[in-house]
């Protein structure tokens, strides 16, 4: 995501339509005995990436002057910083109290007591082509260099995490950025050895790709890691270019949601755009999608509890005409079910309880609630909507 390969990515991408089968790769609630939560000790230190009760939002590369005003629409990580940290760029964000992932370098190292930062990036998308400093591309880095790199950060501090982002390879099989790596799905195993946290990026609407790609490679690098570190990704929402399509505040929403309920444990925003001028912080100057991002984190921060508890197995079935994926979470007297459409065509689903324990359904920011007779309830999808109930 760095921005001199951001702007060849665009560049690159052939606009081809993909169609993916993500909805069939989630993992839903038809596993294991009534009730039955998963294991979330298998992450480890880092469930959610970080030890309080929070969900991570994130914005890439953003300027540390800018923090204030993205901790005021929900943001509450910064991931990376230009050529920092500085000490300068710590102080700031210490002053917005937005902690961050960042390099490991001198200033950093200096800094390990400093709460500020909460973990240490890797090189970015490592599975693309690299620059090679004449004008065109060469191989990516190989996996073997960045689990290399990661064994050394971790000598220098085992306290924190090490974040990893790859690119959108993970979940496009038409993706050509890879250049002479591509068709190398075995590579992301790999480089997910070189993280305690690893994420991806995949910009559909802006690219003319299918949404589900979205929740497809949060699916494959849950696999790749084995359910056993935290899987974030990344959600655009600017054009980034001026010759791409921009997502509506509603797409934007529905891969949020096709993320965390396929298993996302971490949410980041990509807000620059680069024409046809460059502003660094697109997001926070449209006054369009600002609020809606802002009511979107609102909404997860509210859920914050709900969503780091372990996913409830069994507890619902779901049958609908058309795929509506969903995940089951259990926070104190409550049942949540996390809904979202996997099509472009309007689809009414039906919700079957195992249990007889709860009355309605409340659909929460929507002001409506649902009768749940003989154990069920049923609600109309439109195109890759999201519902979330709250029994």
């Amino acid at each position: 995501m760095r921005l001199l390969l951001a702007l060849c990515l665009c560049a690159c991408s052939d606009g081809t339509q993909q169609t993916s089968d993500a909805g069939n790769d989630v993992v839903t609630q038809n596993d294991a005995g009534a009730d039955a939560p998963a294991n979330l000790d298998q992450y480890g230190p880092w469930f959610g990436g970080y030890k309080d009760a929070s969900f991570p939002i994130s914005v890439w590369l953003q300027s540390p002057s800018n923090a204030s005003a993205y901790a005021a629409i929900g943001i509450n990580r910064y991931i990376g910083l230009y050529n920092g940290p500085t000490q300068n760029d710590l102080d700031t964000l210490a002053t917005a109290k937005v902690p961050t992932f960042c390099d490991q370098n001198t200033v950093g190292l200096s800094n390990l007591a400093n709460p500020i930062i909460l973990g240490w990036t890797q090189e970015d998308e490592p599975d693309n082509a690299q620059p090679d400093g004449q004008g065109g591309y060469g191989p990516c880095i190989a996996p073997s260099q960045i689990q290399s790199l990661y064994q050394t950060m971790k000598s220098k501090d085992a306290s924190r995490p090490v974040f990893l982002n790859v690119g959108q390879g993970v979940a496009n099989d038409a993706w050509v950025g890879r250049g002479s790596c591509s068709n190398q799905p075995q590579d992301y195993p790999e480089y997910a050895k070189g993280a305690d946290i690893v994420s991806f990026d995949i910009y559909p609407i802006n690219d003319g790709l299918d949404i589900t790609l979205v929740p497809l490679g949060v699916d494959r690098l849950n696999t790749a890691v084995q359910s056993k570190k935290p899987v974030w990704n990344w959600i655009e929402c600017t054009r980034i270019d001026q010759a791409n399509p921009k997502p509506t505040p509603e797409q934007v929403k529905s891969e949020v949601w096709m993320s965390i309920i396929h298993g996302s444990m971490g949410i980041g925003y990509f807000v620059h755009q680069f024409t046809p001028t460059f502003d660094e912080k697109a997001l926070l100057d449209d006054a369009t999608m600002k609020p809606a991002v802002a009511a979107i984190n609102q909404q997860i921060h509210d859920l914050a509890a709900a969503l780091n508890t372990p996913p409830i197995t069994n507890a619902v079935n779901e049958q609908s005409s058309s795929k509506v994926d969903f995940i089951v979470k259990r926070q104190a007297a409550h049942l949540y079910v996390f809904a979202v459409s996997m099509t472009a065509t309007q689809t009414t689903a039906t919700f079957t309880l195992a249990h007889d324990t709860f009355t309605t359904a409340t659909v929460l920011g929507e002001t409506r609630t649902l009768p749940i007779t003989s154990n069920a309830f049923q609600d109309t999808f439109p195109a890759y909507a999201v519902h979330l109930y709250e029994l």
